[in-house]
């Protein structure tokens, strides 16, 4: 296994990559997986269904945005991220979103996801959800680990996501 280069939390929010932006943690810059057609589609989906959330409910939907998880040693980006009143402020936000929201793709790996959402958890995000186009399933993550769910809710907006709503067939 290759030693990790180290930089520090200044060189990485300045530096822009040509492809697929990268995860900052503790000194280390992690790529991350590149995304599908079918993981574009649900992500686009997503958007699509929280923006008419908006339309009755004070919420914000945003993708690919670096997320201050600890300042100055864990920036993530989760695929979508959703918050409940105002736009967060600053460049990257350093308020916890509402939702936290990745989509699997086929190249990654589960202990590297359970190792984000667990930084999601402390970092106080409620609503950890993890949706795996290629398999149709979703999933809710909290305390107790990892969940499969037939549907992603939030009932304080008497809001609820399917497969069917992300055009993924049921089983």
């Amino acid at each position: 296994m290759a030693t990790p280069v180290l930089i520090s939390p200044e060189e990485y929010l300045k530096t822009t990559y040509i492809d697929l932006d990268r995860e900052y943690v503790h000194g280390e810059i992690l790529e991350r997986s590149m995304p599908t057609i079918l993981h574009g589609r649900v992500q686009a989906l997503l958007c699509f269904l929280f923006e008419l959330l908006r339309r009755q409910h004070a919420v914000f939907v945003m993708t690919e945005v670096r997320h201050a998880i600890e300042l100055g040693a864990i920036y993530r980006i989760p695929d979508v991220a959703v918050f409940a009143g105002d736009v967060p402020k600053g460049q990257y936000p350093e308020i916890p979103p509402l939702v936290a929201i990745e989509i699997a793709s086929p190249d990654d790996r589960l202990s590297e996801t359970l190792r984000k959402f667990s930084e999601y958890l402390a970092w106080g995000i409620p609503n950890v959800w993890l949706i795996d186009p290629e398999e149709a399933k979703l999933y809710v993550y909290d305390e107790t680990g990892l969940h499969p769910v037939k549907s992603l809710q939030l009932p304080q907006y008497e809001f609820t996501i399917t497969l069917a709503d992300l055009e993924l067939p049921h089983q």
